[in-house]
């Protein structure tokens, strides 16, 4: 667990160290460089402002505007719409004039509600890579009737607070009576989102080990139809004890087994 700690301070110490301010003395809106990279491989950009005692963080319509530009549009596709309703939903993010990804904070909720606004981003720029077949079959929907077809009990979006207190997301979670298992569903997996993955999963695990007394255990399931999925990345998930399946091997007895531990 020292191992553990040491990790999480150093990525924490990561962030800090990458982190930029940069405040407009006319309009008073502070511009947050962050280290996650966005659509064009760019660094992303959050805006805070302070107002009558609130603050509040904008994107400044960059993702929505970007996407636009790349030839995704919300307005045409109802279906890609209601993702992106669905994703603002379960961060509590909310779009202005039809571009413009906002969220409201005090001094005591601005660490989760920024990181509310940075994994609204993310996934929301995973639309730029999903073709219109698969916005019509929207992977996470796909692995929802994988988990059906296996007569796996599940729920969805399930909420889960870390050690340092923030409160992470995941697709779905399958409860047995002395094992969890926290399902992430990869339509898309990169850097970003993966080290988001690995560190949310690091920062739940002993929090709900000591709430819920059962092992906990983390499977990603990851779209490998549109891209190679790099090895990498695979090694990186076991290096952290975090098991996956490959949705060309989803069928697996094998694959289907790390679903299905009853202990």
């Amino acid at each position: 667990m020292n191992n553990i700690n040491h990790l999480i301070d150093d990525y924490y110490n990561f962030l800090r160290s990458k982190t930029f301010l940069q405040q407009d003395e006319v309009s008073l809106w502070t511009c947050i460089t962050t280290p996650f990279l966005g659509l064009f491989n760019d660094k992303i950009e959050i805006f805070a402002k302070k107002d009558n005692g609130k603050i509040i963080l904008s994107d400044d319509g960059e993702t929505i505007h970007n996407l636009e530009l790349s030839g995704v549009s919300f307005s045409r596709s109802p279906k890609r719409r209601d993702m992106l309703d669905r994703i603002l939903l379960n961060y509590g993010v909310e779009l202005r004039n039809k571009e413009e990804l906002t969220v409201e904070a005090n001094e005591n909720s601005f660490a989760q509600k920024k990181l509310n606004l940075l994994s609204a981003i993310s996934e929301i720029s995973d639309f730029r890579f999903l073709s219109e077949h698969s916005v019509g079959s929207l992977f996470r929907e796909s692995v929802r009737e994988y988990l059906s077809e296996q007569d796996v009990i599940f729920t969805a979006d399930f909420i889960s607070k870390g050690t340092t207190g923030l409160e992470f997301t995941f697709d779905f979670i399958i409860a047995y009576k002395q094992t969890e298992i926290v399902v992430k569903a990869f339509s898309l997996m990169n850097k970003n989102n993966l080290t988001n993955f690995l560190f949310s999963w690091e920062d739940i695990l002993p929090e709900r080990k000591r709430s819920s007394r059962k092992d906990v255990v983390a499977v990603a399931i990851i779209n490998d139809e549109e891209q190679m999925i790099r090895p990498e990345y695979l090694e990186a998930l076991d290096s952290r004890q975090a098991d996956y399946i490959v949705w060309s091997k989803k069928d697996e007895p094998e694959n289907i087994a790390k679903l299905k531990l009853s202990a």
